[in-house]
């Protein structure tokens, strides 16, 4: 464990402490900006290049939670720390697309690995070319959210297999300081907004390490994380605007986990497929939990699960379009 916890500090240390100015070409600009999706562009790149700190609040359902969030771009290099300031005091990690979770338990302190993006307040890609295939973007106007003046931009979806969001762009940095997640009767499924923010002035990565609980034992979650190589899996007729972006496999516990993640450009869909094991309780059916609608079915002897933020029509198309290889 201390050679993890040792190894995980030594990779910030030896990121470069000496910031760029890294104005890519579309990125963070001071000219005015007119269109909806000029502004999410300046969004997309401005949660990537600032250096910020603040406390924003999730809401989604019953669930609602605080999130102390601090972000830095080095010389190209993005390091994060989000702290969920409740019992559990979860400290998230994440350095490029690579995620650790530390996750304090009672008697020890669970590490996670993960890979994963759009994490707030960077829920858009730099490229914006697939989410314009799939919305609509208007701008609707400006409100003040933490204290600053934001734009309020509105993606409306083309069909119905993707909720509606909204956004809202801090006029001066682009910087998304509140979104919502809206279903087709623009009832609220989920909504997450900074309470406070600021800008980071300091060069020192001191905070970007866990802190160290000694009285407790680590342990690292037991698993491989691979690429897969090859399968026997045929995902078909896809609803339109849906691409694969990982296939990832898992082995826990002697059995294989395969996941496929699919994007429209800011929503997701993963499907979880493993063999089934004597003993086990299959699932089978819908079931929606807040804005996340999941779906279970048994295919070829496999247990098939489809689950995102997405609506019950979409994980329910994409599980009828799994298949496997005979």
């Amino acid at each position: 464990m201390r050679h993890f916890v040792v190894g995980f500090v030594l990779v910030a240390a030896s990121l470069s402490v000496l910031a760029e100015d890294i104005l890519a070409q579309g990125g963070i600009t001071d000219k005015p900006l007119t269109s909806a999706w000029q502004i999410l562009k300046k969004s997309a790149f401005a949660a990537r290049e600032l250096n910020y700190e603040g406390q924003f609040s999730y809401v989604n359902g019953d669930n609602a939670r605080k999130v102390e969030v601090k972000h830095m771009n080095y010389g190209g290099h993005e390091v994060a720390r989000n702290i969920v300031l409740d019992k559990s005091r979860r400290e998230v990690y994440s350095q490029g697309d690579d995620i650790v979770i530390f996750q304090p338990t009672n008697k020890n302190v669970m590490i996670k690995k993960r890979r994963g993006k759009n994490l707030f307040p960077a829920m858009l890609p730099t490229d914006l070319s697939v989410i314009k295939g799939n919305y609509n973007a208007f701008l609707v106007g400006t409100e003040y959210v933490a204290e600053r003046e934001a734009a309020i931009i509105e993606l409306v979806p083309k069909d119905a297999y993707r909720y509606r969001y909204k956004i809202w762009a801090d006029t001066q940095l682009g910087l998304i300081l509140k979104m919502t997640l809206l279903d087709s009767d623009a009832n609220i499924l989920e909504q997450i907004h900074f309470d406070k923010l600021s800008m980071l002035n300091s060069k020192n990565l001191n905070w970007f390490q866990p802190k160290i609980e000694m009285d407790k034992e680590y342990v690292t979650e037991q698993f491989n994380l691979m690429k897969r190589v090859d399968n026997d899996l045929i995902v078909t007729n896809l609803p339109v605007g849906y691409q694969q972006i990982d296939h990832i496999q898992r082995t826990k516990n002697g059995n294989t986990v395969d996941q496929l993640v699919f994007s429209d450009g800011i929503g997701s869909v993963s499907i979880f497929i493993e063999p089934m094991t004597k003993g086990k309780r299959l699932k089978k059916g819908h079931m929606p939990m807040g804005s996340t609608n999941m779906c279970a079915e048994v295919i070829e002897g496999r247990q098939v699960i489809v689950v995102g933020e997405v609506p019950a029509v979409t994980v329910q198309s994409i599980a009828k379009a799994v298949s496997f290889k005979r």
